[in-house]
């Protein structure tokens, strides 16, 4: 963050300070939503959650190092009361952006891959200078200005996540940290609980609007329905894809035994082969919008090309992979799910088995497909049969019910697909089946949790730091 004194902070905000804060003191570290994360210098930002109120650990952040306490009340802890915590950190993201003169602020939004571009821009751009980047934080009115506040003035590129829930949402995230540059990815069906359905792109219509003239929008040109916001923006419209006619393309893609991806990158400025040490197909689609923004900051084909090879993830639970010292291998992609990500690790999944192995896929609820839900994961346990699986373990409810209900109405499957209720019960059942050689996928919406399967199965037996052929990459 870029360093204030707390009467600069509390005149910005419109607040006061309390609780004999000095007005000299000076904020010097990283504004913290968690008491515990506060350290010497520290802003701690109070907020009300459903279970905990953030005002209750005032006094503990402050003996952490915190300077102070962004609050609505007083708690008796050095203060800048506000009226609304979460609406002053927007305005304090806002007075930061503002400063940050040389920073190309980019971005990102999809109903699908925005973790995973948001990963390898902070790899990729790194190569040319500090750059701040979400990395698992929840892209919202309190994730997004966490994540620029911790820029300040040598930072060089800002690339943040914009999520929305809502009409409105991503328009407000705009004008939190207005973007130079704005990547739309695919639009799918994980909106359709907020904006009425998969052809209704209201958010990414939000961040294309918001772009400036002298501005950027990197467009999918795989997906008509990106495609066509090159008409709602005034800002200079690249586009990435695999399509022929896509500015930024992959050409000759191709799989190796481990489901990594290797293609020719094609740019206008030329062509270099890439490597991917990522698993999975669809991370080619997001190495190409990762492309298609570096070359607007500057980079080289052959640079970019180099930079996507040596990339790894920084979020936990993306495809990370990790083989224990019995052969079985353990794929944890349990950040989050939608549809599109769903089907994509499960063709990964067979991929990495090579047809040669047996593979496990324990699945759950996916986010937010509305009123598409039933059909949707219905669809996935199809999807399962259709890749022919050896075992489908569905955890949860209602939602993995239906993907068991898919796999079963889906053809001659019985015992190859099961319902379990939790967590507990998916591993009992693994733990009894799993064999040298095994591949297990670990995917669902967050709030499953099921990275807790993958935990346990690790826990079990695994490789060794260091050890012959292990494996652990994003």
């Amino acid at each position: 963050m870029i360093s204030t004194t707390l009467a600069e902070l509390a005149k910005a905000l419109g607040g006061r300070l309390a609780g004999d804060a000095d007005p000299n003191a000076r904020i010097t570290g990283e504004v913290v939503v968690d008491s515990r994360e506060a350290g010497p210098g520290a802003l701690f930002a109070a907020l009300r959650g459903t279970r905990v109120d953030g005002h209750d650990h005032a006094r503990d952040a402050i003996t952490a190092g915190a300077v102070a306490v962004l609050a609505d009340h007083e708690t008796g802890a050095p203060s800048v009361l506000v009226e609304d915590v979460v609406a002053s950190l927007g305005r304090l993201a806002r007075r930061t952006s503002d400063r940050l003169t040389d920073t190309t602020v980019i971005a990102v939004t999809g109903s699908s891959g925005e973790a995973g571009v948001e990963d390898l821009l902070a790899r990729v751009l790194g190569t040319l200078g500090p750059t701040i980047a979400s990395t698992g934080d929840v892209d919202d009115a309190i994730g997004l200005p966490l994540t620029a506040l911790r820029a300040d003035e040598n930072t060089r590129h800002l690339v943040v996540g914009t999520t929305a829930r809502g009409i409105g949402d991503i328009a407000h995230l705009c004008d939190v940290t207005p973007p130079t540059i704005g990547v739309v990815l695919a639009v799918g069906g994980a909106r359709g609980g907020e904006f009425g359905g998969r052809d209704d792109i209201a958010a990414e219509r939000e961040l294309v609007e918001a772009l400036p003239a002298d501005g950027v929008a990197v467009l999918n040109a795989d997906d008509a329905r990106v495609r066509a916001l090159a008409s709602r923006t005034k800002a200079r419209v690249v586009t990435f894809g695999e399509s022929g006619y896509a500015d930024v393309r992959a050409e000759n893609v191709t799989l190796d035994d481990r489901a990594r991806a290797s293609f020719t990158l094609r740019t206008p400025e030329g062509s270099a082969p890439v490597i991917l040490r990522l698993y999975g197909e669809h991370h080619v689609a997001n190495a190409l919008a990762c492309a298609a923004v570096a070359r607007e900051v500057g980079m080289t084909v052959e640079d970019l090309a180099a930079a996507l090879g040596a990339a790894d993830t920084l979020s936990r639970r993306h495809m990370e992979v990790t083989c224990r010292e019995d052969g079985v291998t353990v794929v944890n992609d349990a950040y989050d799910a939608d549809p599109e990500s769903m089907r994509a690790a499960l063709k990964a999944l067979v991929a990495m088995a090579g047809g040669g192995k047996r593979t496990f896929a324990v699945l759950g609820g996916m986010r937010e497909p509305g009123e598409a839900s039933l059909t949707e994961h219905d669809a996935i346990g199809r999807l399962a049969v259709r890749l022919n699986i050896h075992r489908l373990v569905a955890v949860g409810g209602r939602e993995a019910a239906w993907i068991d209900m898919g796999a079963k109405n889906e053809g001659s499957w019985g015992e190859e697909s099961v319902l379990v209720p939790d967590v507990e019960a998916a591993v009992e059942i693994l733990r009894g089946e799993l064999a040298p050689g095994d591949v297990v996928l670990v995917k669902a919406s967050r709030g499953v949790a099921l990275e807790r399967v993958a935990d346990a199965l690790l826990a079990d037996t695994q490789v060794p730091d260091g050890a012959k052929n292990a494996e652990v990459h994003g």
